[in-house]
């Protein structure tokens, strides 16, 4: 397996992941929703966004992190940004 496919995320898992966090329908959680704003994430849920994206990736993500971001595909950039520098490293 080469790190190309290792670090490889499917946005659609992810999305799929972010509205079961957030009990929302998945179609709700579109590219250009707006975290806050669009689907009402406070700082609890974004604590657990944080917790299972680092139990389903295998990455370190800092609460903080998730502040820099307000979309999915932001978040899959971030994501795959952590896993990329992990697989480097």
């Amino acid at each position: 397996m080469t790190s190309n496919t290792q670090v490889a995320l499917d946005k659609e898992e992810l999305r799929t992941l972010i509205a079961h966090i957030l009990e929302l329908d998945v179609q709700e959680v579109t590219d250009d929703a707006d975290f806050v704003a669009d689907l009402e994430v406070d700082s609890l849920m974004a604590l657990e966004i944080v917790v299972r994206l680092q139990r389903q990736y295998g990455v370190k993500l800092e609460e903080s992190d998730l502040k820099h971001v307000s979309s999915l595909p932001q978040v899959l950039e971030l994501v795959s940004g952590k896993r990329a520098a992990q697989v480097a490293s």
